[in-house]
């Protein structure tokens, strides 16, 4: 004799489980035992493993990029300081008020700047990083950029050679 056990389930699982039961030679036992095989199966595990691997997968090249970018701003304002501070000379005590009055309309001018950029979606780093970046058309034609797709896709070129440019033997 088979162990009995009592659960209490969700009235919408219930129903699933009467409309499985429905068909011919099919029991609520049955359904319910096939359920919990796949659940202890090692496919199952397989599976969660997989979605578990391709979401660490995503954080870390997620991880990756702000990593990059808080490396490329680090250094830019690094860079700046240091310019800023050796080629800035140092303002005599009659100009220093005057000099502080345009610095904090510049910095209000700045901040509204920033407001605005982050408020539409803007990135700074983001745009830099197009503007310096190669686009494959800088270095390849039309044909010859399909023809490196279509190897990418794991088809042949079209002139015969395979993913490594060897012609494939006859």
């Amino acid at each position: 004799m088979k162990p009995r056990l009592n659960v209490h389930i969700s009235h919408e699982l219930a129903e699933r489980i009467e409309i499985a039961a429905r068909r011919p030679g099919v029991t609520k036992a049955a359904v319910v035992e096939a359920a919990l095989l796949g659940f202890f199966s090692k496919e199952f595990d397989d599976q969660r493993d997989g979605a578990l691997i391709r979401r660490l997968d995503r954080l870390t090249r997620q991880y990756d990029r702000l990593e990059r970018n808080l490396s490329i701003t680090t250094e830019t304002l690094a860079l700046y300081i240091r310019f800023f501070l050796t080629v800035t000379p140092p303002l005599p005590n009659t100009d220093q008020e005057a000099a502080r009055a345009l610095g904090k309309e510049r910095f209000e001018y700045f901040i509204t700047q920033l407001a605005r950029r982050l408020a539409g979606g803007k990135n700074m780093i983001r745009d830099v990083l197009e503007e310096v970046s190669a686009d494959e058309n800088e270095f390849f034609t039309e044909a010859e950029i399909a023809a490196l797709r279509a190897v990418r896709e794991g088809q042949s070129s079209p002139n015969g050679a395979d993913e490594h440019g060897e012609a494939e033997d006859e």
